[in-house]
């Protein structure tokens, strides 16, 4: 009786643990040779989105890291994460900072993310905030730092990350706010695409906010001293 209920309180769980891991783990791996073709969050936003509209469809292509212009990845980390080419995947003094900020709010309203920490809970996780699903979140942004350089991180991210209502990665931004390729962006462009991100849906429908342009314009100033992988 007591070896049964261990196998059920401790090894079962472990167990299933692992294997969800490994599940997680096959996945980076093939996706270091094969691009994925859509992501969790994709996936939640179509379904949210064909409960208003049955027609809809997401907009999304996927270009190659070449294809993107420089500008916009300069853009990006210098608005996302600027250590981006140095660190392991995690910036733990913005993490520090975010648990502090979470600890004064009494919830969790920041997670102080990196790309590849974003990357992670895109191609896997829901948009739910708490520090059960960070766990996970470190540990699958571990794995894809183990298994793939800067460089593939930095494109399926570029290609899969949300841009807008239905927008997701740079060509399809790019055609929808500028009518060009990602490979055509121009410095202020790539600058405004960045500052989109942490509020995608929010910026698709008040592209002509103040904020937006004065952060932009900061942007603009620091893209060029971004190191790119």
């Amino acid at each position: 009786m007591k070896k049964r209920l261990f196998m059920w309180l401790i090894v079962l769980p472990i167990s299933l643990f692992l294997l969800v891991q490994m599940y997680f783990l096959v996945q980076i791996v093939w996706w270091r040779s094969f691009n994925p073709t859509s992501t969790s969050f994709m996936r939640h936003q179509d379904e949210v989105l064909r409960e208003k509209n049955p027609q809809f469809q997401l907009q999304q292509k996927w270009v190659s890291y070449s294809k993107i212009s420089k500008n916009l990845k300069r853009a990006v980390i210098a608005s996302e994460d600027d250590g981006f080419s140095e660190h392991d995947g995690v910036d733990w003094d913005a993490m520090q900072k975010a648990f502090e900020k979470n600890k004064k709010k009494g919830k969790v309203v920041s997670g102080g993310s990196t790309i590849t920490q974003q990357l992670a809970k895109n191609l896997f996780l829901s948009g739910e905030r708490s520090y059960l699903r960070k766990g996970q979140e470190l540990i699958i942004t571990f794995m894809l730092e183990m298994c793939m350089d800067k460089e593939r991180i930095l494109e399926i991210y570029l290609n899969v990350v949300e841009w807008g209502v239905g927008v997701f990665g740079a060509e399809a931004a790019a055609q929808h706010y500028f009518g060009i390729s990602a490979a055509k962006l121009s410095a202020a462009q790539a600058a405004k695409m960045a500052v989109m991100l942490p509020k995608p849906r929010y910026y698709d429908k008040n592209t002509g906010s103040a904020y937006l342009q004065k952060r932009s314009e900061i942007i603009l100033r620091r893209m060029n001293s971004s190191e790119l992988p």
